[in-house]
């Protein structure tokens, strides 16, 4: 165990990190890969304003409408309790919004997986060239439904993280921290889901990969959970860069999984 902890610890150092930026020329400089990703942007976008509206509304109905009236303000400490009060409505409501977010960019992400599997295909054959793979990168019907079956195992699992979440977010600071990480991690397991389904990983496999790596798995998720942050446009954000997010997770998996087979 020892000797395979030394092994991956030395495969992860000798791994080259493709930064964002290098990312997204790989994705602007190929005319198939823009166009294919313009086509699952507005696609992801259409599906995932409909299901947050609806999201949304049921949060609101029952879970806001729940929650508790103020304190009275006739004393100091009522004051006090009364401020602390609104604070925790207000990391409430923006957590809130991050959970009916992730409950319709789930719904949308199971029904776009096949494309972009397909996408996350493509990259690899444009970055590796002639040390790609075939094996699993040929367009089926098989191979559709089964980047839609993983794609739902996906969105399965994410509504059991946001259920947790739920409950976390009940705990004061922590509970807002520890949610956030929650999201981390699962928002990378989202987009690792499509170099490996090429690979016909498990979703346990998916999960154990996490473990491996969890300071690369955190840095590659960190962004996604942050745009999740943002009101309104986290919509309109996460569906335009899902595409460069698909080609950015790509490069640095495959790169990370030569790394470990050279290493």
């Amino acid at each position: 165990m020892d000797d395979l902890t030394t092994s991956s610890t030395l495969s992860q150092r000798s791994f080259q990190w493709i930064p964002l930026p290098r990312s997204t020329s790989f994705l602007l400089s190929n005319f198939r890969i823009l166009l294919v990703s313009l086509i699952l942007f507005i696609l992801t976008m259409a599906v995932t304003w409909l299901f947050y509206q609806m999201s949304i509304h049921f949060v609101d109905h029952y879970i806001g409408s729940h929650f508790p009236t103020p304190p009275v303000t006739d004393t100091i400490l009522g004051w006090l309790k009364k401020q602390l009060w609104i604070l925790f409505k207000f990391v409430f409501t923006i957590i809130s919004d991050i959970i009916a977010f992730y409950i319709a960019f789930l719904i949308a992400y199971c029904l776009t997986s096949p494309g972009y599997a397909f996408l996350s295909s493509m990259v690899e054959k444009i970055h590796l060239g002639s040390d790609f793979d075939q094996k699993g990168s040929e367009l089926s019907l098989g191979s559709l439904i089964f980047d839609l079956i993983e794609g739902c195992k996906i969105g399965l699992f994410g509504l059991g993280v946001t259920v947790c979440a739920i409950f976390i977010n009940f705990i004061p600071v922590l509970g807002q921290l520890l949610v956030f990480l929650l999201y981390c991690y699962y928002s990378c397991l989202m987009f690792i889901d499509y170099p490996t389904s090429r690979r016909q990983w498990s979703l346990g496999k998916k999960v154990f990969w996490l473990k491996k790596h969890p300071w690369i798995s955190f840095r590659l998720g960190v962004l996604p959970a942050l745009i999740s942050l943002i009101p309104v446009f986290n919509i309109f954000l996460m569906a335009l860069i899902f595409p460069v997010l698909t080609v950015h997770f790509t490069l640095n998996f495959s790169s990370l999984e030569r790394a470990e087979i050279s290493g």
